[in-house]
């Protein structure tokens, strides 16, 4: 079995020069460009064929630039205890995330779609999991209510899959997807408390 490339010798720099083609195939991407391989190692001043040696496709290319957080949660650590305002801040941390990393995150869902593809693309379920941690109040106060279930229905309406069709297809400037989707949100959980 044959080792990878970036984990033969030197591999500090071989972070390095990986982190450095990441980083400019996310600024082409921020500028509304789909770089190839070769484009991100002319961006990052670096030869095409160390660049292949780290990505032999544009697909590994794309998939290395999707954006990664460790964050376990969107709330502050003196988060209210009310669920409406921590959803609220929850929100409005993700549709923030969602925002500013729109390039990659179109570029994910594309590539997702793709038929023969390898699956999945897109992150499963990490924001579901920052939603229900704003609504885990609800277990306390509203013991009837499906926290998860709530969670995926707000997840539905929400993210890179609303902001492409409140912005592309609605017209909506991306603050006003924003908000449709954080008032979308807000109002899923008023529906689920009043039953």
């Amino acid at each position: 079995m044959s080792v990878p490339y970036e984990r033969t010798g030197r591999s500090r720099q071989k972070a390095r020069t990986r982190q450095a083609l990441v980083a400019a195939t996310r600024e082409l991407m921020a500028r509304g460009e789909n770089p190839q391989v070769e484009d991100a190692a002319e961006h990052a001043g670096i030869s095409r064929t160390t660049a292949y040696r780290y990505f032999p496709n544009q697909r590994a290319l794309l998939t290395a630039a999707h954006p990664e957080t460790g964050r376990r949660s969107l709330l502050p650590e003196d988060a209210p205890s009310d669920p409406l305002e921590r959803l609220d801040l929850v929100m409005k941390a993700f549709t923030g995330l969602t925002l500013e990393w729109e390039p990659q995150l179109r570029a994910s869902l594309r590539l997702s779609l793709e038929p023969g593809g390898e699956q999945p693309m897109l992150r499963q379920g990490r924001a579901i999991t920052w939603i229900e941690d704003a609504l885990s109040p609800l277990e306390e106060t509203h013991p009837a209510v499906d926290v998860h279930g709530l969670a995926v229905a707000i997840r539905s309406a929400t993210g890179i899959e609303s902001l492409i069709w409140l912005t592309d297809i609605a017209g909506q400037s991306r603050e006003q997807a924003a908000e449709t989707m954080c008032r979308t949100a807000r109002a899923l959980l008023r529906s689920s408390v009043e039953l």
